[in-house]
């Protein structure tokens, strides 16, 4: 199954933006996603086990180094949208 995250990164540090790209950056590292950057959001799109296993990942270590740290996301399942074009 297909999914198309949108993750906003909002760590709660002086300086977010570093903490910000240094997130994204390590996305790019993985294969199987496909990232769309906007000024707002990221959006992760793969197969669904492969995705949560990235995001799980990369959300603990960004905890682990930033401290306090909000990710908001909103969840997309492409097989559900193929199917309802085909009927």
């Amino acid at each position: 199954m297909q999914v198309m995250v949108e993750l906003s990164l909002y760590p709660l540090q002086d300086d977010c933006i570093a903490t910000i790209s240094a997130f994204i950056k390590r996305l790019h590292h993985y294969d199987g996603l496909s990232l769309t950057t906007t000024s707002t959001s990221t959006q992760i799109t793969g197969e669904y086990a492969r995705v949560m296993e990235v995001l799980g990942d990369e959300m603990q270590r960004t905890h682990e180094e930033v401290g306090q740290a909000v990710f908001v996301a909103k969840f997309l399942n492409f097989d559900a949208m193929q199917s309802r074009k085909n009927d």
